[in-house]
């Protein structure tokens, strides 16, 4: 098997189609990364040990810690046995964003709710978009059909999801992957921010259901469709309704489901 990257050989038995077996398998790798501005730790995630620039870069972008790339002036990385340690040197204005945002949060009562301190700061609406983008139906379900022969760590490991930007044929440009959904759609928006991709002019597809995060996430990288192979929430389609983003979920073969802004999706070509 072709060795991918964020994956390892594991020794496994078990009992398959009444047999027994024992031999080697390969299985995901999750690791502590650490996320730390201007010398200051901020977070840490678990996260697949790959694509952990692009990774920084989208959680920036999308945690409103940065405005946008041009914001990250440097990126170092370091290992360790606990994990792995992204060191980003950002611009002073939104490094000093970042703090007071901390302070307005300290001595909070802590909800437990979305990794934050405080209800108020559990949902954040992202700033609406605007423009008249329209996309095929038959784009979308062709982008979620293809997705699965490019999923390369899912084929090797079966427990990963991805996130893809398509452009507006449909065809997939960009694709990450990672044991956890969220961390997938920050890595595919670092990767469209580090390459100065035009993200408004595609959508994104994902390997999940679509909650608030994945909505949020989306808009604040500009990108005004979102498309999910499984459900949605109710809050997904209250943010997505406001951001000005069309949500669709059960998008699977030539099916799909629209909650949000319809008129982004033309269905003449695949009813």
């Amino acid at each position: 098997m072709q060795v991918v990257e964020g994956c390892r050989e594991a020794p496994v038995t078990g009992v398959r189609a009444h047999r027994a077996f024992d031999r080697s398998d390969w299985v995901a790798e999750e690791v502590p990364v650490a996320l730390e501005y201007n010398g200051i730790s901020h977070a840490v995630m678990l996260a697949s040990p790959s694509d952990l620039e692009d990774f920084a870069f989208g959680f920036s972008v999308t945690e409103g810690i940065v405005d946008d790339y041009t914001q990250i002036h440097d990126i170092d990385q370091t290992s360790s046995e606990q994990g792995e340690t992204l060191h980003l040197t950002i611009a002073a204005s939104c490094f000093a964003r970042l703090k007071d945002r901390r302070r307005s949060m300290t001595g909070r009562t802590g909800c437990g709710l979305c990794g934050t301190e405080s209800l108020a700061h559990a949902v954040r609406l992202p700033p609406r978009l605007h423009g008249s983008a329209e996309f095929e139906a038959s784009a979308i379900t062709r982008a979620l059909i293809n997705l699965r022969e490019q999923q390369l760590l899912l084929s090797a490991t079966g427990a990963t999801h991805a996130a893809a930007w398509c452009n507006a044929d449909g065809d997939i440009v960009v694709l990450r992957e990672d044991v956890g959904r969220h961390n997938a759609l920050d890595k595919l928006i670092g990767a469209l921010q580090r390459r100065r991709v035009n993200a408004n002019e595609g959508f994104i597809v994902v390997t999940s259901r679509a909650s608030y995060e994945m909505v949020h996430k989306t808009a604040m990288a500009s990108v005004t469709l979102l498309a999910a192979v499984s459900g949605v929430t109710g809050l997904a389609i209250d943010v997505a309704q406001t951001a000005g983003v069309a949500l669709l979920g059960f998008v699977r073969g030539e099916d799909l489901s629209v909650y949000s802004h319809k008129e982004r999706v033309n269905l003449e070509y695949i009813v």
